[in-house]
């Protein structure tokens, strides 16, 4: 609110303000930046720079979870000040270039998914098994590996899946740098033991829960 000078006052909206350069740090700092490049003696303009920079320091306790976080600091005063503050940084001023920088890409891999209910993780453990030489500790992985692997065909699939067909995405996903040995069985599947997803658990035990209950009151 804004006295006229009369007995009237007008509302200030931020929308007829200035834009702030960086809003996290709010108003009162942007206007203590632009105070600061009014101060014509250069010492007490650096001492009133480092006054500010410790304000930002409190509005801003999450700046101490970077690094260097000091100069994030210094190269945000800049920036509020819009690149043009002259004062002793201990620090080099950032270049407005780099505003409009854009972030490095996230590398990603690019190989798509050969399987998407049993997913990437599951496609780097064939990969490794598939560099084991053969013997009783790669035919031990391949088994503990295909019992994980039913485990997740059965939450996003059927009710039932046969080992052979197991055995045979692992051979297919391996592109068939892996040979099951012949004979090997899987520990049979107790499909009560949790195999379903979360929400249809969730909806089973409320049923569950339901029925008990209006049997209790029935009684």
């Amino acid at each position: 609110m804004e006295n006229t000078g009369t007995d009237t006052y007008k509302l200030l909206y931020n929308t007829e303000r200035v834009t702030l350069y960086i809003p996290e740090y709010g108003r009162n700092v942007q206007k203590m930046v632009d105070y600061l490049k009014t101060i014509e003696d250069r010492e007490k303009r650096n001492e009133q720079a480092r006054a500010v920079i410790k304000v930002m320091e409190i509005i801003n306790p999450a700046v101490h979870l970077q690094d260097n976080y000091e100069q994030k600091l210094w190269d945000h005063l800049h920036i509020i000040s819009g690149f043009d503050l002259d004062v002793d940084s201990p620090y080099p001023a950032p270049a407005p270039e780099s505003l409009n920088e854009k972030p490095l890409p996230i590398p990603y891999p690019g190989k798509p998914v050969k399987a998407a209910h049993y997913g990437r993780n599951i496609e780097n453990m064939i990969d490794f098994i598939a560099g084991v030489e053969d013997g009783e500790s790669k035919t031990s992985m391949i088994r503990s590996l295909a019992i994980y692997m039913r485990q997740q065909y059965l939450i996003w699939n059927k009710d039932t899946v046969s080992d052979q067909t197991i055995f045979q995405d692992i051979e297919r996903m391996s592109d068939y740098r892996i040979k099951v040995p012949e004979g090997l069985q899987l520990a049979k599947a107790d499909l009560g033991s949790g195999y379903a997803r979360q929400g249809q658990k969730q909806g089973k035990n409320q049923w569950q829960r339901g029925n008990q209950n209006k049997r209790k009151h029935n009684k």
